[in-house]
């Protein structure tokens, strides 16, 4: 294998608070798929930012941001050993199969002001 592009990305948790309340429906729906947004109905504001950092780290990696897909089309989930896996859709999927990235490692972590994460796509 060979390393593709690489991606880091790190964010302020309080900018997914409004009036230190978690950002609304119409923001998750924009940004998250459906199984993220269960997974993350009862987290912690930190998770919910390390899920975008974790969207942002992909779209470096394949090389484009989110120039002509939104970030919904890169899901976060977790294998049955807890390591977070990313998994592609509609045109961020299109753009890893043209690329013939085969596998996207990713890294998330938190505190209570930040989240980061870190993505590896490989050919």
């Amino acid at each position: 294998m060979a390393i593709y592009g690489i991606g880091t990305d790190i964010i302020e948790v309080d900018r997914f608070k409004r009036d230190g309340k978690p950002l609304g429906k119409r923001f998750m729906e924009r940004c998250f798929t459906e199984n993220e947004r269960e997974h993350l109905a009862n987290r912690r504001t930190e998770n919910i930012a390390g899920y975008f950092a974790a969207k942002e780290a992909v779209a470096k990696a394949l090389g484009t941001g989110f120039i002509g897909f939104s970030p919904n089309a890169i899901e976060i989930k977790h294998n049955e050993n807890g390591k977070p896996e990313a998994v592609l859709h509609g045109k961020a999927a299109q753009i890893a199969q043209v690329a013939a990235i085969t596998q996207i490692d990713i890294s998330i972590s938190h505190c209570k002001s930040h989240a980061t994460a870190m993505a590896v796509a490989q050919t």
